[in-house]
């Protein structure tokens, strides 16, 4: 009676061992979702629902972006023609220079000048620009005056040249070189021995008058020379 219970508990027991092993293997075969641990956050889904949350990524840094590739020129293709360069400019105006040196003869005589261009010299001095000349203080008494140059502060740059009349003359002459002021319509200089001199423009010409040192006044008109 024993040994029959003993072998009915043990087929019994190996039916349910196999039944077991057959679960178990059912049981594995069965796909294993995947769910958040108990109590996480979820995004609003509750522990039943779908775990996975859409992510965006993030944007690359800036180091990593590949430059743009420029395509390479195409070499059927024709070069452009290069611009007409735009024609040279003309050049400028050289500034207006003095004329060369002369020289001429005066009141017997030989005298050297360097005449300005009047187109140097403002407007309103170029009337005592220039050779002056073929006066006479007195009947024995010589004079010419060279203008050479005046500036825009009216300074006058000058010869003035005085001898006798003729070569047998007995006048003392000389030439004298200085500078002026045109004051007023009026071009003034003096004399180191103190003699005064004054001229206004009077045509083309200039109107002289000269005061001595001890006084005496005299007055001739300064013809001008071309």
């Amino acid at each position: 009676m024993t040994e029959g219970i003993g072998r009915g508990g043990a087929a019994a027991l190996g039916s349910a061992l196999w039944l077991a092993w057959n679960a178990a293997v059912a049981f594995a075969q069965q796909p294993i979702p995947l769910l958040p641990p108990p109590g996480a956050a979820t995004g609003g889904v509750g522990s039943g629902g779908s775990a996975i949350q859409s992510t965006p990524l993030d944007a690359p840094p800036p180091s990593a972006v590949p430059p743009p590739t420029i395509p390479p020129p195409d070499a059927a293709a024709p070069a452009s023609p290069p611009a007409d360069p735009s024609p040279p400019s003309a050049p400028s105006a050289a500034p207006a220079s003095a004329a060369a040196a002369a020289s001429r003869v005066f009141c017997n005589q030989e005298v050297g000048y360097r005449l300005a261009d009047p187109s140097s010299v403002p407007q309103p001095y170029r009337p005592y620009l220039g050779i002056f000349s073929d006066a006479a203080w007195t009947p024995a008494l010589c004079a010419a005056l060279i203008v050479e140059n005046v500036t825009s502060d009216g300074t006058a740059t000058i010869t003035y040249v005085f001898g006798p009349m003729g070569s047998g003359g007995k006048a003392a002459g000389g030439v004298l070189h200085g500078t002026g002021i045109v004051k007023d319509g009026t071009l003034l200089f003096q004399n180191s021995d103190g003699s005064q001199y004054a001229f206004k423009p009077y045509y083309t010409d200039l109107d002289g008058h000269w005061t001595a040192p001890a006084g005496q006044n005299y007055d001739a008109i300064f013809k001008k020379a071309y």
